[in-house]
C-alpha cells in the first residue's frame, strides 16, 4: 500500500469525523432553534400532553367492554402517545422544511460547508430528541398520574413500535414537503394528512368507528403504529408484545417517505 493511498484514506477519515462534527453541532442548533420558538415548542411539545391529561382524565376509573374490560386509560393513553411521535416527527419536520424552502435556506446549502446528508441529519436528530422527550414525558405522566403501568416483559413491543414509528414518520414528514406549495400552507397540509386519520383510527379513543373507514384507516400507518403501542399496554399481552404486521406497514410508509423525501431533496438541494 503506497503513502498516497494511506494518504488519501487519513483524509477521508478526518472528512467523514468533520462532517459528523458538523451533523452533531446541527442537531445542537436546531434544539436551541425548537425550544426558543415558543409557539412551535407548545404545540408540537406540549399540545399532546394537555391533550393527555384530557383525554386520561376523563376515562379515569372506566373499563371498555369492547375491549375485553381492560382500563380505558391504557387503550387512551398509547394512542394519545402515538398522536405525540406523530406530532414531533411528521409535523414538525414538514413545517420545518417549508420553512427552510421559503426563506432560501436549502438553496442557499450549497455554499456552505455543511453537506446535505449532515444538514438533513441534524434535523431528523433534533426531531428525534424531541420526540425522546416527549415519550418520556408521556409514560412519566400515564404511570405517576394514572397508575398506567408498563411491564417489562412487553418493553421489546414498546420500544420496537417507537424506533420504527419514529423513523417511519420522520420520512414521511419529509416526503410529504412534495405536496406543501410554502410556508404558510405547511401546517394546514401536515394536519389534513393526519387529523382525520387520528379519529379514523382511534387514536382518540373507542368511538364505534364504522367498519368502512376502519377499512381506510388499515392502510395507513398512524392505526398501526397506536395499535402496536396499545398491545404493550395490554395487561394481558403475553410475550414481548411485538406486532410484526403493524411494524411491516410501518415499514413499508417508511420506505415510501424515503423515496419522496429523497426526490424531493435532491430537487431541492441541487436546484439554483
Amino acid at each position: 500500500m503506497t503513502s498516497t493511498t494511506l494518504d488519501l484514506g487519513h483524509a477521508r477519515e478526518r472528512r467523514l469525523t468533520g462532517d459528523l462534527m458538523l451533523a452533531a453541532r446541527q442537531v445542537l442548533y436546531e434544539q436551541r432553534s425548537f425550544w426558543r420558538n415558543r409557539t412551535r415548542a407548545f404545540f408540537v411539545f406540549l399540545f399532546p400532553l394537555v391533550f393527555l391529561v384530557i383525554f386520561a382524565s376523563l376515562n379515569r376509573n372506566h373499563t371498555l367492554d369492547s375491549r375485553g374490560g381492560i382500563e380505558a386509560g391504557a387503550f387512551v393513553i398509547p394512542g394519545l402517545l402515538a398522536y405525540g411521535v406523530i406530532m414531533a416527527t411528521f409535523t414538525n419536520l414538514a413545517v420545518e422544511l417549508a420553512a427552510a424552502r421559503e426563506s432560501g435556506v436549502l438553496k442557499r446549502m450549497r455554499g456552505t460547508p455543511l453537506p446535505g446528508w449532515a444538514f438533513l441529519a441534524g434535523r431528523i436528530g433534533s426531531t428525534v430528541v424531541t420526540a425522546a422527550a416527549l415519550m418520556g414525558v408521556t409514560l412519566a405522566v400515564a404511570h405517576f398520574a394514572y397508575g398506567i403501568h408498563l411491564r417489562v416483559e412487553t418493553l421489546p413491543g414498546l420500544l420496537s413500535a417507537l424506533v420504527v414509528g419514529t423513523a417511519c414518520f420522520s420520512a414521511l414528514g419529509i416526503g410529504i414537503n412534495r405536496l406543501i406549495p410554502n410556508a404558510d400552507a405547511a401546517p394546514a397540509v401536515a394536519n389534513v394528512a393526519i387529523l382525520p386519520l387520528t379519529f379514523f383510527s382511534g387514536v382518540w379513543g373507542d368511538f364505534g368507528i364504522p367498519e368502512g373507514l376502519d377499512r381506510v384507516a388499515q392502510v395507513f400507518p398512524v392505526q398501526h403504529l397506536a395499535n402496536a403501542l396499545r398491545v404493550a399496554f395490554d395487561p394481558r399481552t403475553q410475550g414481548p408484545g411485538i406486532v410484526v404486521e403493524d411494524l411491516v406497514v410501518l415499514a413499508i410508509w417508511g420506505v415510501v417517505g424515503v423515496v419522496a423525501g429523497v426526490r424531493y431533496l435532491q430537487r431541492e438541494l441541487l436546484r439554483g
